[in-house]
């Protein structure tokens, strides 16, 4: 790097160097796993957001992203935090996202979008918001508003859209849900005070997007200056605003620019997770528990990055159709010694309380019987998250018996 006639030596790591960064900061080693569930909101706050996602195989992408880091979660311990202490709430940021209360103030320019169509359907919106005045929460099936319009995913229903759009407006938020059924209240009556009524911290739309870069590399941990699913949900952001806020962080100082062996782009990381990495690699990390990773986790946000660090090829075949999906439906990563080492299918079994093991996938070049006693470990900690007393595996995955 050349600056004003003065050559910068970018700091240089390995691969490996900056995968156990990135374990250790993602608290997904024995080292460094989060103690309680009282610090997923304090992990939030540091990545930002994670992501929502309502299909529940195993459980839903946010119990899985923190049952990874927390051997005490248990499924559908964040409801605790969302909807009853109000730490955390719903909102749209990575597409359906779930954030730390002290954000609400800087989603201001993101509301005010919505509010323009909350005042094209005024009547509706005072309709609805009368009565929740009256009845505190309610869902779309309770209002008899069936004309359809056109909404971001499709045509819906006028009170389905009319709901999401006061809560994307600031109007409402996100009371709680039953399954995939979302109820909602209004938001003066569930954002705390301070927070509601605060101003945008973030004056100009430049400010807005340094603050989203940022909070993006922190996301992940540490990131590249390239197009990636990492920036989706910044509305507007194109190109051209991404490059001017990574070089208006440079110049303040408050991004670091490194470069990493044998990968042809820098990287970036937050000038205050510099030690964190510089002590990384000076530390082994101990033997592991092998980790079952959520399909949205926050780690794999950039599968590109992802496979340039971890020689790791990861899609989430979901929306694939069927004949086109080369493992399956609902597939999970699996990490272990700073590798992630294979992909996993799971299911549930309610009614019997039975964890089944249907799959297991090794990544190619792995001897996966080294890795046994510690996937063993991983399942047993996974069964106790998802309520599970048995673990049944299917004879497809011989080495696990």
């Amino acid at each position: 790097m050349k600056k004003a006639g003065i050559i910068i030596t970018q700091p240089s790591f390995s691969k490996a160097d900056i995968r156990k960064y990135l374990i250790t900061y993602h608290h997904l080693s024995d080292d460094s796993a989060l103690q309680s569930i009282d610090q997923v909101a304090e992990y939030i706050r540091k990545v930002g957001c994670i992501q929502y996602d309502p299909l529940d195989v195993v459980g839903r992408n946010p119990d899985l992203t923190l049952q990874s880091r927390c051997a005490a979660y248990r499924k559908g311990d964040i409801d605790q935090y969302l909807y009853t202490e109000r730490v955390l709430f719903d909102v749209w940021d990575k597409n359906m996202s779930i954030c730390e209360i002290s954000d609400w103030p800087s989603f201001k320019r993101f509301r005010e979008r919505y509010l323009h169509w909350c005042r094209e359907h005024q009547e509706t919106i005072d309709a609805i918001s009368a009565y929740l005045r009256e009845h505190e929460t309610a869902c779309s099936s309770d209002f008899v508003l069936e004309e359809r319009v056109d909404w971001h995913y499709g045509p819906q229903r006028l009170a389905k859209a009319a709901l999401e759009a006061m809560c994307y407006a600031g109007l409402a938020v996100v009371h709680h849900k039953k399954g995939t059924r979302r109820y909602y209240g209004l938001a003066d009556q569930f954002i705390p005070e301070p927070y509601f009524n605060a101003p945008t911290p973030y004056t100009t739309e430049e400010e807005f997007y340094k603050w989203f870069v940022l909070r993006r590399i922190n996301s992940i941990g540490i990131l590249w200056n390239r197009q990636s699913d990492a920036w989706l949900g910044i509305n507007g952001l194109k190109s051209q605003d991404r490059n001017r806020a990574f070089e208006a962080l440079l110049h303040e100082g408050r991004i670091i620019e490194i470069t990493v062996e044998d990968i042809k782009h820098p990287l970036y990381l937050s000038a205050t997770n510099i030690e964190l990495l510089e002590s990384a690699t000076e530390h082994e990390l101990s033997g592991n528990t092998a980790r079952i990773l959520a399909p949205l986790d926050n780690l794999m946000w950039d599968r590109k990055l992802i496979q340039e660090l971890f020689g790791f090829e990861y899609t989430w075949e979901v929306y694939v159709p069927a004949a086109k999906r080369k493992y399956g439906y609902y597939i999970l990563p699996v990490l272990c010694d700073q590798q992630l080492i294979g992909r996993i299918e799971l299911e549930t079994d309610k009614s019997s309380k039975t964890l089944i093991v249907k799959h297991f996938w090794p990544q190619p070049g792995t001897n996966i019987l080294d890795y046994r006693e510690q996937l063993l470990s991983g399942l047993e900690r996974f069964k106790q998250y998802n309520l599970c007393d048995v673990i049944e595996i299917r004879p497809d995955v011989l080495f696990l018996k």
